[in-house]
């Protein structure tokens, strides 16, 4: 036990955020090495969100230009879920920060989309076949849609 366990003011809100985390993950254990498979599935979302984001976007255009009477609530819905996917791109990419992973650069080698990631000093390649690639980009469409339509679900209550 520590002299700042039992101190009132610790509990304040006096202390900053990030000093209270930082005072609590001294605790925790640091991963070292290669990457968990939790940070497998950040760097994944890593790669697949821009291409998703890519996707969104041609989406939108091509709603804007179409000749559909509800057009707008396309282009709109459509907006919101990019500006999920934006939202989760920002989270990925800080928790790699904040996990000390970089992604470094990609190279394509037929039908598989290699990416040099260097994990806490340990360099390594993750490949993704674009199939696999294509179908994790429809597999999280249809997530947000569903998160979207639980929420229009919700609202109309």
């Amino acid at each position: 036990m520590s002299k700042l366990e039992g101190n009132v003011r610790w509990q304040s809100k006096m202390l900053l955020t990030e000093h209270q985390e930082q005072y609590e993950s001294r605790h925790d254990a640091k991963p070292a090495g290669k990457a968990t498979p939790e940070e497998l599935r950040m760097i994944r979302d890593y790669v697949l969100l821009p291409h998703l984001l890519t996707i969104l976007q041609k989406s939108l255009e091509e709603v804007q230009h179409s000749p559909n009477v509800l057009k707008k609530v396309f282009a709109a819905l459509t907006q919101l879920l990019m500006n999920r996917v934006t939202k989760d791109m920002y989270n990925v990419k800080r928790e790699l920060r904040r996990r000390n992973i970089k992604i470094l650069n990609d190279e394509q080698a037929d039908l598989v989309v290699y990416h040099r990631y260097v994990c806490r000093g340990y360099e390594e390649r993750f490949g993704m076949v674009r199939e696999v690639m294509r179908s994790e980009i429809n597999e999280r469409v249809i997530h947000y849609i569903n998160e979207m339509y639980a929420l229009l679900k919700d609202y109309a209550k």
